[in-house]
């Protein structure tokens, strides 16, 4: 039987264009690590309800479900793509998200 990859909710806010995954509480986060991962149809559903109901309320732009996989260090897009929009500036590792999980690590 083939398995479903794991699926998160993502988006950019409308306020300031960062980009926001919806975590388990059903709160925007910041750092994908912290998104709730659907592993079921049933969840991906869910997930699609909130898509759906996100746009309704137009405080969100560019809500798309990905795929991820679990690794070591959390949830990792499948696609490059969403990993930059994940962790930022390929060319300058000192800058976005991934320093400041280097700053939090420290």
């Amino acid at each position: 039987m083939k398995t479903l990859p794991l699926k998160v909710l993502t988006a950019n806010r409308l306020c300031d264009g960062i980009a926001v995954w919806l975590g388990r509480g059903g709160l925007w986060v910041e750092h994908v690590e912290e998104a709730w991962a659907a592993a079921t149809p049933e969840a991906i559903t869910q997930l699609e309800d909130v898509a759906a109901a996100t746009l309704a309320k137009a405080q969100h732009c560019d809500v798309n479900l990905i795929d991820v996989e679990d690794t070591a260090q959390g949830l990792r897009p499948l696609k490059l793509r969403e990993r930059i929009r994940a962790q930022g500036p390929t060319i300058r590792l000192d800058l976005g998200k991934q320093a400041e999980r280097e700053a939090r690590a420290a």
